[in-house]
């Protein structure tokens, strides 16, 4: 039962390295949600990271035979520094098996805390493969990064701080999940003392692995993991963490990338630092509880699990914030084609701030104009200016939601392919950003089909995304897609999306 793990957590060893680290009120947060919103500084960890405590407490409960053998752990990032700075106190030997697409801000972290860093395969599963034969080869002890119950103990005394620090039960306390060793910790323990407060547990809309498991009743893999918030990228919620969770959490959330981009500019402008997206994952899920129950005078809390973000992500998060606040929309407006019809459609907009204008004389007719602009949240105000330009005669397309338009089309619109084009077929392809993986793609197409159309664009994350347009005869379709299975990149057939076809595919005869 989870009432076991209250005297595990209260036995937890883990302020030898980690800090208690403050709740307090995101006051801008509060006043827009018309709640009172507090948030648990995990970020402000020596390792910026919660992970830290469930290292410690489990290299800490280890024998001394266990430890001068050494301790391995799979992990791209956060899990990793807690270990090596846990193993650095405690001098003991640590090797983390690090995917080769993890960050070298990531890396040299972990080098630098001592600990020895072996970098194989592109995915966490490919490291966690090499990391068991270690354990096998070497007589290692594997510390796993949340399926444990002295890992889950050590992240619960988050929970055991946050009793103590608000001192009056929470009205709801989000807490972001990836394999659910923060959730089970923190949910035993506070469920335990607080009945009454509703424990929620956020998860990304591309990772929703424990929302899999609470639908089917049991734990279940995902086929597809999303990369974006790599902090939660799990494919399975964790055995143990599962059988705590189902007990002790009332409820799950989701939220998209655009929600956490937004998460994070919200975090920074209550507190000046930038959380990583799972860091900043909680506090989405809070926004998105508010507008669907309208609470209102509620005392919330969010954890803010992490602040280890590589720098360049930094353009990627900013360019998605704005949508993700649903302050922004981008839409495809067709125009005439003739003098002063711009600034026409310029008044219709009136003062509205336009972010974003793509243009290009394509034929004497129309003109397909891509716009971003500011709108105001709710979706009513997009709603009522689509209505207003389709009854002036204009043709509008909302683009907002369509990944191939924000992440490629927005930056490559220029003109339609001339009449030589044929049999263009269009895909959308995601690759480990490392040094040879693009080289891979190109020598594995081969020289059998013309490339016509090329965007790639670095996004300062572990993998990156092209665009690409190939002439494929009908005829040779079938071939040209076992080549793409051989890559074993993931991709997905963009050819019949609209915003291809509207700014980049050939115009109709």
């Amino acid at each position: 039962m989870p009432q076991s793990y209250i005297k595990r957590i209260l036995d937890a060893r883990v302020y030898d390295v980690a800090r208690e680290t403050p709740v307090e009120e995101a006051v801008l947060m509060s006043q827009r949600l018309d709640n009172r919103v507090w948030l648990k500084r995990e970020d402000l960890q020596p390792v910026f990271s919660f992970k830290l405590r469930g290292a410690y407490n489990k290299m800490y409960r280890l024998s001394e035979e266990q430890r001068s053998r050494g301790v391995v752990a799979a992990s791209a990032g956060n899990h990793a520094q807690g270990l090596a700075m846990a193993a650095q106190k405690l001098k003991a030997k640590a090797i983390i098996v690090m995917p080769r697409t993890t960050p070298q801000i990531k890396i040299d972290a972990v080098r630098a805390r001592g600990a020895r860093v072996v970098l194989h395969g592109d995915s966490f599963d490919e490291a966690s493969i090499h990391a068991a034969k270690l354990v096998e080869e070497k007589g290692m002890t594997y510390v796993h990064p949340f399926d444990d119950p002295d890992v889950i103990a050590g992240q619960g005394t988050i929970g055991m701080e946050i009793v103590r620090q608000h001192q009056q039960p929470l009205d709801a306390l989000f807490v972001p999940v990836g394999g659910g060793g923060l959730l089970a910790g923190v949910a035993a323990y506070v469920k335990y003392v607080w009945p009454e407060t509703r424990i929620i547990g956020v998860e990304p809309e591309d990772a929703a692995c424990l929302k899999l498991a609470m639908e089917k009743g049991r734990r279940a893999t995902l086929s597809e993991v999303g990369l974006f918030a790599d902090g939660c990228a799990v494919a399975q919620i964790g055995k143990e963490t599962f059988r705590v969770i189902r007990d002790t959490v009332d409820e799950v959330i989701t939220a998209s990338t655009d929600e956490m981009c937004a998460a994070i500019k919200d975090i920074f402008e209550d507190t000046r630092s930038i959380a990583e997206p799972a860091g900043a994952l909680a506090l989405a899920g809070m926004k998105k509880y508010v507008e669907r129950t309208g609470c209102q005078g509620q005392h919330l809390l969010a954890i803010v699990s992490g602040a280890n973000i590589n720098f360049d992500r930094l353009r990627y998060i900013s360019e998605r914030t704005e949508i993700g606040e649903q302050r922004e929309a981008v839409i495809s407006v067709s125009i005439p084609e003739k003098a002063g019809s711009f600034r026409k459609f310029c008044s219709v907009l009136g003062r509205r701030n336009i972010t974003e204008f793509n243009y290009r004389y394509a034929d004497a007719g129309s003109a397909q104009v891509f716009v971003g602009l500011s709108v105001v949240p709710g979706g009513e105000d997009l709603a009522d200016l689509l209505a207003d330009l389709d009854q002036r005669g204009y043709t509008t397309e909302d683009m907002t939601h369509n990944e191939v338009a924000k992440l490629h089309i927005r930056h490559m619109v220029g003109g339609h392919a001339p009449a030589v084009v044929v049999d263009e077929r269009v895909y959308r392809v995601e690759f480990p950003e490392r040094p040879g993986a693009l080289l891979k793609f190109l020598a594995g197409l081969g020289q059998r089909w013309n490339i016509s159309m090329f965007h790639y664009r670095n996004h300062g994350a572990a993998y990156g995304r092209i665009l690409v347009g190939v002439q494929v005869p009908k005829s040779e379709r079938r071939a040209f897609e076992q080549v793409l299975a051989d890559i074993n990149f993931r991709h997905w057939d963009e050819t019949d999306n609209r915003a291809y076809q509207l700014y980049l595919g050939q115009r109709p005869l």
